[in-house]
């Protein structure tokens, strides 16, 4: 299950979520310079990502997403 999205229209790629990500769950896309989750099943559901996020583009549900 996927906890965590991030909007790319919405995104900067400020880096911000990857730096405070404890389990290295976002990267950075060379391609896009905007962050994406590279490891969904990773995510221990902390918020970190989505409280440090001055756009709001990190959304991070503990129920989860679909697919």
């Amino acid at each position: 299950m996927n906890f965590i999205r991030i909007d790319q229209m919405v995104c900067t790629g400020c880096g911000a979520c990857v730096e405070s990500c404890p389990t290295d769950v976002i990267r950075m896309t060379p391609q896009t310079g905007k962050a994406e989750v590279a490891y969904p099943e990773d995510c221990q559901v902390c918020f970190l990502c989505e409280f440090d996020c001055p756009v709001d583009a990190v959304l991070v549900s503990p129920r989860g997403f679909p697919g």
